[in-house]
């Protein structure tokens, strides 16, 4: 996905790609049972853990694939959303006599250039040649970047996070947007910390640039010192970072300037002539986090050419080891399982079939959207958001702590969304991009350069707020502020999270959830900000405002004191967002379910009362558990919870959960009612 939604749109979930264990289409069609009773663990209290109660059992008996980070139902669903893929790939793949230009032509020609080892391995690292020798041939830092600049027209620009998206306090207006960048750790404090692990970590990195190195004809020496610099230069850089979560904060990473404050600040980015080269005019741009372009514009000129070259070099390498040969495939594997804990890659064929999802994007869409999401289970979902957005309505008008004044803004706002459901109302065409059976490279960089141009197209013209920020096979949902939008892609829109023939209890409890979450993150610390056209502007009262900080600090202080590991703690301020979603997400969702024939009937299924069932059909959804490497990267820098916590967060502050499950005083979950964060 884009750089904008990685920095600003709130995503349901984080986690990487997985290992197959689907059913058959004729295994799908007999599905009878949308609950699974095998993995409960009622030993265990429900009112004392609840996500161990829902999924105690499954958790005892699975064991994480080998080639995997984690295991659990976003695993699973994506598996079996890969498995669909490469049946399409492979079919398309198979039309070797497809008319040249053709979806088909494109889609099965990329997928069978990827899938083609033996002429990537001859081709080896002869790709990277050209701009190795071009960084070689460099007299100072101002070719460096000028070469920098040129790179980013192939989607190969390195140092320089860019964007062009929606000016957050002109919604309408596409603008330049910068952010800070150069960091191949996952954040600041990789860099300086001193734990045996982390140590690790940056021993590890140094390893990998050096092996890169060595693989593009350095010989051991030269690529050991290159490594070092590589580290040495982006330890510097990592100093003027912000800090995960800090970037949560919207109005600290808007900083609109000129052209002429531009250079005030960074004058050695050369920003005229990274304007130039793009083939583009703007008299502003956002710069997210400016103390770091002050920082890399001070160490352009500081630093010695060389290391700058060795950085450039890595960056470049790296960048399309994807696309290279099975020595530089491994050599990133083998770096990257230091924070996944993954064991062994994963089959070829998994990596590529999402990398012609994400490459390809549309093209392939259309033809996973034709066979997997029938119109019926649109509709079904068109019913379930509009319950979900009624719902919400309700509480809204309901709330005690709002003023009249916001709490009709906030009504103008929630009205205002803009629901996307399964997939595109127009698909785009990719016309310009250029592919063939026997040059894997050669089409990485035609789609590169579709994209820049795509994306600097953009640039001060009005806002397409039609497009979409993932693709429609993707396992996931988002919200996004400056479009007010909420987005559901048709890969998420499958069981276990949804099923056309489920009952109503698993459907709100699992999609139903989802939809309430993406909504309330137009709600929560961040999306609260923005008004209902998406820009950044305060329409709270201060009263209010106040009000709604005191509630949102309660919830940061409750999730500070969880823990994984026994003692390292969740930083409640990077996940607030998150965990305010997941808080208002649940009550959306069963007050929506309370309007439900199934909710106002007693009859109970597989022995639990509707209310039991759509809470357990909720906590089997967030099924997942990680490695402890992953793990440890996600408390550092995901904004989601770990899901023991999404589920047992959420229901200690619900009193519907403790009606449901006689959760009493003395039980763990059990938090007297003026202990109980509720917000919306």
């Amino acid at each position: 996905m884009n750089t904008k939604t990685m920095l600003f749109v709130s995503m349901l979930l984080f986690f990487a790609a997985c290992k197959s264990d689907s059913k058959t289409a004729e295994e799908e069609a007999k599905r009878t049972s949308y609950f699974d009773l095998t993995g409960m663990d009622t030993t265990i209290n429900p009112g004392d853990n609840f996500f161990m109660y829902a999924n105690g059992g499954w958790i005892k008996t699975n064991k994480i694939p080998d080639d995997q980070s984690g295991w659990g139902s976003f695993y699973t669903l994506y598996a079996e959303n890969q498995k669909k893929l490469k049946t399409i790939l492979d079919e398309a793949a198979a039309k070797t006599d497809a008319a040249k230009g053709t979806l088909e032509q494109k889609v099965g020609d990329f997928y069978a250039s990827a899938m083609d080892t033996v002429a990537i391995e001859i081709l080896g690292y002869q790709s990277l040649k050209p701009v190795l020798e071009k960084i070689d041939a460099a007299r100072d830092y101002k070719d460096l970047m000028a070469l920098n600049a040129e790179l980013y027209k192939t989607g190969d620009g390195a140092l320089l996070g860019l964007y062009v998206g929606a000016d957050e306090k002109n919604s309408s207006r596409n603008i330049f947007n910068f952010y800070q960048s150069g960091l191949s750790l996952p954040e600041k404090d990789y860099y300086i910390n001193l734990d045996s692990t982390t140590v690790m970590q940056r021993r590890k990195l140094v390893e990998f640039a050096t092996t890169l190195f060595k693989l593009t004809g350095a010989d051991t020496l030269l690529a050991a010192r290159q490594a070092a610099d590589v580290l040495k230069l982006e330890t510097a850089l990592a100093a003027s970072h912000l800090k995960p979560a800090e970037l949560r904060d919207p109005i600290k990473n808007y900083n609109k300037k000129s052209l002429a404050e531009l250079e005030k600040l960074a004058p050695n980015i050369g920003w005229s002539n990274v304007f130039s080269t793009f083939g583009v005019k703007t008299d502003s741009v956002n710069i997210g986090q400016p103390k770091y372009f002050s920082a890399l514009s001070t160490l352009l000129a500081s630093q010695p050419l060389d290391v700058w070259k060795s950085k450039m070099k890595f960056e470049y390498i790296n960048s399309n080891a994807g696309a290279l040969s099975k020595a530089f495939t491994t050599a990133q594997f083998e770096f990257n399982k230091t924070f996944s804990g993954q064991k062994v890659q994963e089959e070829r064929w998994k990596t590529m079939v999402n990398m012609s999802d994400q490459s390809l994007k549309d093209l392939v869409s259309q033809l996973f959207v034709q066979k997997h999401f029938p119109p019926e289970a649109k509709k079904r979902m068109d019913e379930l958001v509009n319950n979900l957005q009624e719902a919400f309505k309700n509480r809204i008008n309901k709330l005690e702590w709002m003023t009249d004044s916001t709490r009709q803004k906030a009504l103008a706002k929630l009205q205002s969304i803009v629901k996307k459901i399964g997939y595109p109302d127009k698909w785009k065409t990719f016309d310009d991009v250029t592919i063939t059976r026997n040059d894997f490279f050669a089409n990485n960089i035609s789609i590169g350069k579709h994209d820049f141009e795509e994306m600097i197209n953009k640039v001060g013209k009005p806002v397409d707020k039609s497009e979409w920020g993932m693709t429609p096979a993707t396992v996931n949902a988002y919200y996004n502020p400056t479009f007010n939008e909420i987005v559901f892609p048709a890969g998420i829109l499958q069981f276990p999270f949804f099923d056309l023939n489920a009952d109503d209890a698993i459907n709100y409890g699992g999609i139903g959830m989802v939809i309430g979450h993406e909504i309330t993150h137009g709600f929560d610390d961040q999306g609260r900000q923005y008004d209902a056209e998406g820009n950044l502007k305060d329409w709270w009262t201060p009263t209010d405002a106040g009000r709604f900080n005191k509630k949102a600090n309660q919830v940061i202080k409750e999730y500070d004191a969880y823990t994984v590991f026994d003692s390292m703690h969740l930083n409640g301020s990077l996940t607030l967002g998150e965990n305010l979603a997941d808080i208002g997400g649940l009550a959306i969702a069963y007050d929506a379910f309370k309007l439900t024939p199934q909710w106002k009937s007693t009859e109970k299924i597989d022995g639990f009362t509707p209310d039991q069932r759509f809470f357990l059909g909720f906590a089997q959804v967030w099924r997942l558990v990680n490695r402890d490497e992953t793990m440890r990267v996600r408390i550092t820098t995901d904004t989601h919870s770990p899901e023991l916590y999404r589920v047992n967060g959420p229901l200690s502050n619900f009193a519907p959960f403790y009606a449901a499950f006689n959760v009493k005083p003395g039980n763990k979950l059990y938090k007297a009612d003026s202990s109980r964060a509720v917000i919306w």
